[in-house]
């Protein structure tokens, strides 16, 4: 089934409210749909994904764009994932088991079982492999990524920004300069701030992850246009794989521009 059809059928818990609606619903005057499937609401990738947007929110507004999120958890989940990055509540949903993913044939992850694990076991010992590369092409280099710099991306932290919510104690922006330079993603930017998204879910785990038997599920991108027709989509190959282009992981709306 075409994806438009599956997410316009579909009606999830709206974070904001808590009610009950239509995935789709008050997009019909927006000349484009992103529609996000994300995993658990904290896992590394929805947080980071979250990121990106909220960084760029006043050009995607601009773009005349709607956004909508659906994420693995529950309300109080979807709540602290809202005051955490700053994501509309209005514009987020939950699910509590994957069920969309399934409907999209997403990847789910690895599903490697040993005799008498329970399912949440075998969600955590499947995670642990992903997080090493194992089902997961692109994991590691990803993560490399983030310590050692990336001139093709952009600078993510400001000079004067104070760091904060890490174990290291707080430190000013201007700090990279000392390792990098500016204007482009120097060492270790990237890699704190991703260490600074896993305290807080450490922090808050049981907040953020109800049920850990879907750890390993992946999500995906689906950009369609008023009509729904599909003009792009992004199925998460592994961890740290939500986009095309890490780099610029916003990149593939340009395709925007060039059907206006």
């Amino acid at each position: 089934m075409n994806p438009y059809a599956i997410l316009n059928q579909n009606k999830y818990q709206r974070v904001s409210d808590g009610i009950i609606r239509p995935l789709l619903e008050n997009c019909q005057t927006a000349s484009h749909i992103l529609i996000l499937v994300w995993p658990q609401l904290g896992d590394f990738d929805s947080l980071e994904y979250a990121w990106w947007l909220q960084r760029e929110a006043k050009n995607l507004t601009d773009k005349k764009l709607a956004i909508r999120a659906v994420g693995i958890g529950n309300l109080a989940s979807g709540t602290r994932f809202c005051e955490y990055t700053g994501f509309p509540p209005e514009n987020l949903f939950v699910e509590p088991n994957g069920e969309l993913h399934r409907q999209l044939n997403l990847y789910s992850g690895l599903n490697i079982s040993l005799p008498g694990l329970a399912e949440s076991g075998k969600a955590w010992l499947n995670l642990i492999l992903m997080c090493a590369g194992i089902g997961s092409p692109g994991t590691l280099a990803e993560v490399f990524r983030g310590y050692k710099g990336d001139r093709k991306a952009p600078q993510l932290i400001g000079d004067d920004e104070i760091i904060q919510g890490t174990p290291l104690p707080a430190f000013q922006g201007s700090f990279f300069q000392l390792v990098g330079g500016s204007g482009f993603q120097r060492p270790f930017e990237l890699a704190t701030l991703r260490l600074r998204n896993m305290v807080e879910v450490l922090r808050n785990w049981q907040t953020y992850v109800p049920n850990s038997a879907y750890l390993t599920q992946r999500g995906g991108t689906f950009l369609f246009d008023s009509k729904g027709q599909l003009l792009y989509e992004h199925r998460d190959p592994g961890i740290l794989g939500f986009a095309a282009n890490m780099s610029q992981p916003l990149s593939f709306l340009s395709l925007i521009e060039n059907c206006a």
